[in-house]
């Protein structure tokens, strides 16, 4: 068995990953990132990993969710601002529907590489290479802007330690009182069209009201005007990855310092690959995505290297299949995982199984079928007698039109209006918030069987 070190993911077959036709000024970037502060810090990671244990015990909710592929060219703060408030609002009604604290982990601060289904993409008969985001090449359709460039992991640092600093400051800042995010979900439930949802939302003001006659109110309880807020990404650039990558002093401990949880993708999970040899070092919460294609022995050597030690909270896997496919999959994980008497978070990947081109040509998720999967990804659970820890969503809190249904009706004829992904569509800010009712309601009818089973 060779000893890890934050490089060894180097003798590894790599995947996914750039090519770079400037070897020294590529060396220059990973150097000089080397010496910049860490993004995150190892306490900060061990606190998610606590939490993320009470998620695979059933005493705690996961909400990942943010955009598919950060930008360069869109980065605002009102971007930042919108789909934080957004992520806020969809826990402030999970954490009533589940009644266990919901952790908060934003697509955010690093999701800037894309692994592709092809090396190669052709337009109008001229063929060149994939974009793979910001961090390595340009959307841009031309040959140069598609040639992978270093110094885009420098801007990209930039970007990701700005969002943290705004996310820690609306997090502590009085922006995520409790009142104030229920505020605006009673907003979206004025509409006609969602008033199906106006009982649960009704509900929540009702708990609310009487905690502050009881006293306690966001005035006088920090936890009411202040959240715990994460960051994720998918650590596919490698070469960033290890170079913000440091040794606890105190611990001796490696952590990843580019966000507080990575995860590895359905492309590059490979059990003998680079991306599983870093994650396996680093002391940081991993997610594994696992799609149609995981085989049941694959699983069981990755649990086995990314979580040697069988720890609570190390180990998220991220089931991703389509609707009406997650009885054909996840069962036999769900054994696998029994069998090995492993300690995972079990979430739910709704979007990456549901992608469809529209019949105006844009690809697209339908709303309908994100629900059918984590409705059936909560079906399984219930089977199995296991436990449903979490949703990961592609989303976003600006008003786009990128996937279809919602209580606003989003149509394949709408798309075009303001379709603006770089890479992957995402539910729009009221396309996340519905969804979060109606996973709330699953967690509250699934909280009731269980409490009627234990007193039967």
């Amino acid at each position: 068995m060779t000893t890890w070190s934050k490089s060894s993911w180097r003798n590894a077959p790599r995947i996914q990953m750039p090519d770079y036709p400037d070897q020294a000024a590529l060396n220059a970037v990973e150097e000089q990132l080397s010496r910049y502060p860490l993004l995150v810090f190892a306490g900060e990671a061990r606190r998610l990993r606590k939490h993320l244990a009470a998620a695979g015990r059933g005493e705690a909710f996961l909400l990942q969710g943010g955009d598919c592929a950060e930008s360069f060219e869109q980065f605002s703060s009102d971007m930042i601002r919108d789909t934080f408030k957004v992520m806020l609002q969809m826990a402030v009604v999970l954490t009533y529907g589940a009644k266990v604290p919901v952790i908060k982990v934003g697509r955010m601060a690093g999701q800037f590489a894309k692994p592709r289904s092809a090396n190669m993409e052709t337009i109008d008969g001229v063929e060149l290479p994939s974009y793979r985001g910001d961090i390595i090449n340009d959307l841009a359709f031309t040959p140069e802007a598609r040639i992978p460039d270093p110094q885009n992991m420098m801007r990209a640092y930039t970007q990701s330690a700005a969002t943290l600093n705004l996310l820690r400051a609306f997090s502590t800042g009085g922006y995520a009182d409790v009142q104030k995010v229920h505020g605006w979900t009673l907003g979206f439930t004025d509409t006609e069209k969602a008033a199906k949802y106006r009982d649960l939302a009704a509900r929540i003001s009702d708990t609310l009201d009487f905690m502050t006659a009881a006293g306690v109110s966001p005035e006088n309880a920090h936890t009411l005007r202040s959240v715990e807020f994460y960051t994720s990404h998918e650590s596919l650039l490698l070469e960033y990855e290890e170079a913000l990558c440091r040794q606890e002093a105190e611990t001796g401990q490696w952590l990843a310092g580019s966000g507080h949880m990575i995860w590895i993708g359905d492309r590059t999970r490979q059990p003998d690959g680079a991306h599983v040899e870093f994650a396996s070092g680093v002391q940081n919460p991993i997610g594994l995505k696992c799609g149609p294609t995981m085989e049941v022995d694959d699983l069981k050597k990755l649990m086995a290297k990314l979580n040697p030690q069988n720890e609570e909270g190390r180990l998220t896997l991220i089931a991703r299949f389509g609707a009406g496919a997650v009885s054909d999959h996840l069962p036999r994980l769900v054994n696998a995982v029994r069998e090995e008497g492993a300690n995972v978070v079990w979430t739910c990947d709704p979007m990456h199984g549901n992608t469809i081109k529209s019949s105006s040509g844009y690809k697209t998720r339908p709303f309908e079928s994100v629900l059918r999967e984590v409705r059936e990804f909560f079906g399984v659970h219930a089977s199995e007698g296991t436990v449903p820890g979490g949703v990961h969503f592609e989303m976003t809190g600006a008003d786009v039109t990128e996937c279809t249904g919602g209580v606003r009706a989003v149509t394949d004829e709408d798309l075009s209006s303001r379709y603006h992904t770089a890479c992957d569509p995402r539910l729009n800010a009221s396309q996340s918030l519905e969804l979060a009712f109606l996973v709330a309601e699953e967690l509250s009818e699934r909280r009731e069987k269980t409490s009627t089973q234990a007193a039967g």
